[in-house]
Parts: C-alpha cells; sequence; structure tokens
C-alpha cells in the first residue's frame, strides 16, 4: 500500500460501511447504501481508486447520501466502493506536526518523511468549549506595530480581523505579526491558508524556515487550485490541531487565517453545488452559523488560550458585504485597512478612525493609554473633516486651532506609521518594533506640540519619538552645512 493510502486508511476511524458511487458532478458525489444504515451528515467515506476522501453534506432518501470530494474527482466512476468510516475527518496533531505542511485531511505536503501511524488524532468537527469552562480574563497581546497596539489592542484568547481590499496589505500585516509574536511569545503558532495562492504559500514556508520558527509552527494549506471542499473545511483542520494543543498540552496557541473571506467563499461554492437557493447577494442561507460554528471555537481554556488573527478580504471594498459584517460580528479587535492610506504611502495603511477594539478600556489599560488614543482619534477625526476645505481653499483660510490640529494630525499619521521586517528586502528599510509606552509617549509629545515646528517627513518610517528627533537635528544640521 502505497504512503498516500496508508495516510488516507489512517484519516478516520470507526466501523465501515460499504456503499457505491451512483453520481459523480464534479465536487459533488452520490454514494448508494443500500442495505446499511445511512451515514450521518459530516461523516466521511473514502474511496480507494482514485484515492479520494468525501464528507456528507445531505441525505437524498432512505439510501443514498451526497457528499461533497475534498480531492479532484478525476478519474472517479460510477460503481466504485465507498467506505462510510464512522465519523467526521480526523487529522493528525501533537507534536508530530510542528514543522510540517498538511492539506485538509493531514497529509504532509512538504516532501518530507509521512507522519507515522501512530500519531495522535482528532474529528475536526466538535462543538465549542462551553461557556462555564472559557477564561475570562483579558490579557493584552503585544504586537510592536504602533498603531495596532495603541489603537486597536489584540487580546491573547481573543479575536482580531484584519479587514482590506486587494492590494492594500493584509497579508504583509500577518506575516509581520506573526514575526513579531514569535519573537517574544512562546507558544505555538497555526498557520491557515484557505484559498490562496501557491507562490504565498512558498513563500511562507521559505521564510519561517529562514527566520527559524519552523519548528514551532504548523501549516495548513487549502489552496486556490483545490475543489471548494478543502478551502471549506481547512480552517477547521488548522483548528483542531490548535485545540489540542490549547486542551491536551495546556500551550498558548496563536492561530493565522488567511483568508476567512475565501472560507466563506468556498462554503457559497459548496452551497450552489448542493442545489441550495442563495440568499443575500448569493452568499448560502447558512452563512451565519458556518462562521459561527469556526468563530465559536476559538477561546481561552483555563490556562491556555487560542487567539485568533484573521486577514479577511473585502470585496470591491465594500464593507457592507454580508460575509464581512458576519465575520466582523465575532471578532473582538478589527483592524481596517484603508486603501486611500495605501495610496498615500501610510503603511501599515490602518484607518484609525473605522478600526475598533473592545479592549480599549480604563480598566484593562489604564487611564493614559485611552485618553492619548481618544485625543488621538480626535485630531485625525477632525482633519478629516477638515479635508475638503483644505483641498478647495488651502490651509491659510483655516483657523488658527483648525490649523494647529491639522498640523498635528498629519505628524500623528506619519508618526504611526513603521518599517516591517517582512518587507526589508524591498524597502532597504530596517524593520522596527516599538514599545507600547514609547508608542504613547510619541504621540503624546506630538499631541503637546514638540513636533510642531517639525519637518513632517522626520516622522515617517521611524520607530519611537527619539528617532524621529534625531532625524529631524540631522536633516537641520545638514542644511545648515549647506
Amino acid at each position: 500500500m502505497s504512503d498516500e493510502h496508508a495516510m488516507m486508511d489512517r484519516t478516520v476511524t470507526g466501523p465501515t460501511r460499504t456503499g457505491t458511487v451512483v453520481a459523480v458532478r464534479g465536487a459533488v458525489v452520490d454514494v448508494a447504501f443500500p442495505e446499511v444504515s445511512l451515514p450521518a451528515i459530516n461523516e466521511a467515506l473514502r474511496i480507494d481508486s482514485p484515492a479520494l476522501i468525501l464528507e456528507v453534506q445531505s441525505q437524498l432518501d432512505h439510501e443514498t447520501v451526497r457528499c461533497i470530494a475534498l480531492q479532484s474527482t478525476n478519474g472517479l466512476r460510477r460503481g466504485a466502493m465507498a467506505l462510510a468510516l464512522g465519523g467526521p475527518i480526523e487529522v493528525p496533531v501533537g507534536e508530530a506536526v510542528l514543522g510540517r505542511l498538511l492539506d485538509v485531511t493531514g497529509r504532509a505536503g512538504d516532501k518530507k518523511d509521512p507522519l507515522s501511524e501512530d500519531v495522535p488524532r482528532a474529528p475536526i468537527h466538535r462543538s465549542p468549549p462551553p461557556f462555564r469552562a472559557e477564561a475570562g480574563a483579558a490579557e493584552i497581546f503585544r504586537t510592536g506595530i504602533k498603531v495596532i497596539d495603541l489603537l486597536t489592542p489584540l487580546a491573547q484568547g481573543g479575536k482580531a480581523a484584519m479587514f482590506g481590499g486587494a492590494g492594500v496589505g493584509k497579508t504583509v500585516l500577518v506575516m509581520e505579526l506573526i514575526r513579531a509574536m514569535v519573537a517574544g511569545y512562546n507558544g505555538i503558532s497555526v498557520f491557515s491558508g484557505i484559498g490562496e495562492r501557491s507562490r504565498e504559500g512558498h513563500e511562507m514556508l521559505l521564510e519561517m524556515t529562514q527566520t527559524g520558527v519552523l519548528d514551532r509552527t504548523v501549516l495548513v494549506y487549502g489552496q486556490m487550485n483545490e475543489p471548494p471542499g478543502a478551502r471549506w473545511r481547512v480552517p477547521l483542520t488548522a483548528l483542531t490541531i490548535a485545540e489540542h494543543f490549547r486542551d491536551e498540552d495546556q500551550k498558548n496557541v496563536l492561530l493565522l487565517m488567511d483568508n476567512v473571506f475565501r472560507f466563506v467563499q468556498a462554503g457559497s461554492e459548496v452551497s450552489g453545488l448542493l442545489g441550495r437557493l442563495p440568499s443575500r447577494v448569493g452568499y448560502q442561507p447558512t452563512l451565519a452559523t458556518e462562521v459561527a460554528q469556526l468563530q465559536e471555537r476559538i477561546a481561552s481554556v483555563g490556562n491556555a488560550a487560542v487567539t485568533a488573527v484573521e486577514a479577511v478580504y473585502v470585496p470591491a471594498d465594500d464593507f457592507t458585504d454580508p460575509a464581512v459584517t458576519t465575520i466582523a460580528g465575532h471578532v473582538d479587535s478589527m483592524v481596517v485597512l484603508s486603501r486611500a492610506m495605501a495610496a498615500d504611502g501610510m503603511y501599515p495603511a490602518v484607518d484609525p478612525i473605522a478600526s475598533s477594539s473592545v479592549l480599549l478600556d480604563p480598566l484593562l489599560l489604564g487611564e493614559d493609554h485611552v485618553a492619548v488614543a481618544t485625543e488621538v482619534r480626535r485630531a485625525i477625526e477632525h482633519y478629516r473633516e477638515l479635508q475638503d476645505v483644505i483641498s478647495l481653499l488651502g490651509m491659510e483660510e483655516l483657523g488658527r486651532e483648525d490649523r494647529r490640529i491639522v498640523e498635528r494630525a498629519r505628524r500623528l499619521q506619519r508618526f504611526l506609521t513603521q518599517p516591517f521586517s517582512v518587507t526589508e528586502a524591498f524597502t532597504g528599510m530596517k524593520g522596527r518594533s516599538v514599545d507600547l509606552k514609547d508608542t504613547i509617549a510619541g504621540c503624546r509629545a506630538i499631541l503637546d506640540g514638540e513636533a510642531d515646528d517639525w519637518d513632517e517627513a522626520s516622522l515617517y518610517m521611524i520607530g519611537t519619538f527619539d528617532e524621529g528627533r534625531k532625524k529631524e537635528e540631522a536633516a537641520r544640521n545638514g542644511q545648515s552645512e549647506a
């Protein structure tokens, strides 16, 4: 038996019943079980030729089930034998999967040795932890990214989402968070690539190998070229691995998902293939349920937490899209990326007004942090209100107070930019990680007018306020020498 078949044999366990394939329509496969009880919804079936895993989605009548294939059905014929394996898909978990790249069924895709037969396994479908078991302590997750730590702090055991359209920097921000968190973070990282390009998966694997963090990371991919069933179920595979480290090993887990919109999109494709009537904007009628089943499993239990950082593509920059609003309803911190800020070169292009966090509370963060964050938001919002006036009439038409607020808001926007480690090869600028106290001190200094006579460029793409001061002094010395 080949390694692939051995892996398929171990994908699920339980008593077996044999059925026959009666119809194949792309990723949808109908299987008849004429003389045995029907498999349950979400139960896994295995076909040996070609090697294929199916998942039951509906029971058509008293002897036929309709399934979704998690691999390509090329070569599958009517009459092929299908084994019902008594439970959901089971995937390998525990120490053995660290440093490995897996697919939706837990097969290794990194050209290393196959995982051994005795690796523990867990089903990808399970209920969220009971509410009474969830830990309520809100410990802040420091990232070293100024705009996030100041305005949208992340919670350990919470869920944060990066919302943005195409090309505004979601994946770069997630990759920087991986690097920043692994540096000062002692747990396990699980990265789930949902409907991403093969190139991005290859780059992620190389990046993690080069930075030496792969031995504490698990990569789980359901790529863009795979059937919708694989893209639909791959976040559950990643979440199952994360839950095992949390529950069995009592380790904190950082779960990174890029891109959760592709999970919703794959669910919509599956819904259409199964013949369900579409709901709002063509999405599946089960949208809210599917997102909730994924998000509610991300929680702290006891002394260990699963902390999720999710990238969410916003189709056509429409933040009222049902998929976007449904996902937003489950997260603690919303990091909204702005195309206008990206066009102005303000990277990371985090919109300080649209972004929010439930953790921005004086009882959690202290009076000083929340006061500075509120003043920064107020100044930038006032500047935006005046932008039409400025573009039409110029700064000269503003009153003295308005002009001072606008100048400080522009400096604050530039101070909240910073170069990332993951972009060093493209920008030539060394990445910066900034302590929260330095971020608060810098913003307070700008709000108090300490940088009023500085060139705005001195605050652009720097780390701390002191670095800006040195940049300003160097610029002035250069001018005086000239």
